[in-house]
């Protein structure tokens, strides 16, 4: 029902996102994507970078009067360094720099060049780096915006940085506490464990090394019936396994208590069902995440992902250049020591696409009157269910 695509160069003039089956009459303008976009740059440990780019949003399409038309919806991040990349990322006639023919361990570079066949590795990097996830980010924002007409709120928060991890009370935090995650430089809800995890990141930052971490994504007010049991690629929690480990440098994705429940028995694994009248049915435990069968199940929607230490370092490992074949250190291209902060927001984005993409497909509609009509509709007959 919904889909979009990305296109754009870390270096060059910038990322365009095109989004597709966005209802029409959805409240948005340009200054609510350009907020989440200024979320993407949170985190402490993040590098200079981040100060640079400011990630103005140029809406080119399907937007008039601040509400969606129903086409398609173009919009255009432009990159603050362009001007002195020019040469470098050259569209056209001889590119006069050196190539980059150092591969560095842990990204693309090496994979992509043999795939491709380039000598310049660089034509691999530029689209490889994470500054990609701003087309992610635009598209996902969009479908934050519809989820919220519906009375869906994602949010997310870091558990653990550099092996410091956060305290129990944070297993199920409060929406209050969640909406709160962005005024802490860590994004975390503990307090001890955040300075701990900026003194790890300040301590990686000085050895010339870098730090990564888990996070979780947590989604308010889901109902029940989203996604399908019928077919393996309907299943909502694949659907989200997959845009979340999308996300460059993501390595592990669960879904509730993940791996975990592989240590469990099962009468400890299964959330038991309860019902009372006024809240109907609900489970005594959230071992599951909010899914069962590849379905939403009106709980708690609970996304863990674990990210790997970004491998651009300052200290660079050892490798082979792809042309003289000699043992060299590693390309270094400037890098954060520490991006488990953004990568949480950039994966709420991830979320938010696939939840919109599987409400749109249980309700149809092309207008957001239609869809909260039927949507609504849907809620209210499973609360008299």
């Amino acid at each position: 029902m919904l889909r979009y695509l990305d296109a754009g160069e870390s270096h060059g003039k910038g990322i365009a996102c095109i989004i597709e089956g966005m209802p029409g009459g959805l409240p948005l303008t340009a200054s609510y994507i350009e907020d989440e976009l200024g979320r993407r740059r949170l985190g402490y440990g993040r590098g200079a970078r981040m100060g640079l780019e400011q990630d103005r949003v140029e809406v080119i399409s399907g937007i008039r009067a601040g509400r969606t038309l129903g086409s398609p919806i173009t919009l255009l991040v432009l990159n603050a360094e362009f001007d002195g990349w020019r040469e470098v990322m050259a569209v056209e006639g001889e590119v006069r720099v050196e190539a980059v023919t150092a591969p560095r361990p842990g990204h693309a570079d090496l994979a992509g060049a043999l795939k491709y066949g380039t000598r310049d590795i660089r034509d691999i990097l530029e689209r490889a780096s994470a500054r990609e996830t701003v087309g992610r980010v635009c598209a996902g924002s969009v479908a934050k915006r519809l989820l919220e007409e519906l009375g869906v709120e994602v949010y997310s928060h870091v558990l653990e940085v550099g092996g410091v991890g956060v305290g129990p009370s944070t297993d199920f935090p409060s929406i209050e506490d969640l909406r709160e995650a962005d005024s802490d430089d860590m994004r975390c809800l503990d307090a001890e464990a955040s300075r701990e995890m900026r003194r790890e990141v300040d301590k990686a930052r000085e050895s010339g090394d870098s730090l990564g971490g888990l996070f979780q994504v947590v989604v308010h007010g889901l109902p029940a019936g989203l996604g399908s049991h019928v077919h393996w690629d309907r299943r909502l929690d694949a659907r989200l396994a997959a845009a979340v480990m999308g996300i460059q440098a993501v390595k592990g994705v669960e879904i509730g208590d993940g791996f975990e429940l592989a240590r469990m028995r099962g009468s400890r694994a299964a959330d038991e069902i309860l019902y009372d009248p006024g809240r109907g049915f609900y489970r005594s435990s959230n071992h599951g995440g909010g899914i069962e069968g590849g379905m939403s199940n009106g709980e708690l929607l609970l996304i863990r992902a674990a990210m790997k230490p970004i491998p651009t370092l300052a200290n660079p490992l050892r490798s082979v250049d792809i042309v003289t074949r000699e043992v060299v250190g590693a390309a270094v291209e400037r890098a954060d020591v520490c991006a488990v902060a953004a990568a949480a927001v950039i994966a709420e984005s991830c979320v938010a696409f696939v939840l919109a993409d599987a409400i749109m497909e249980k309700t149809g509609g092309d207008s957001l009157e239609e869809i909260a009509t039927r949507y609504q509709a849907m809620v209210e007959r499973q609360s008299r269910f």
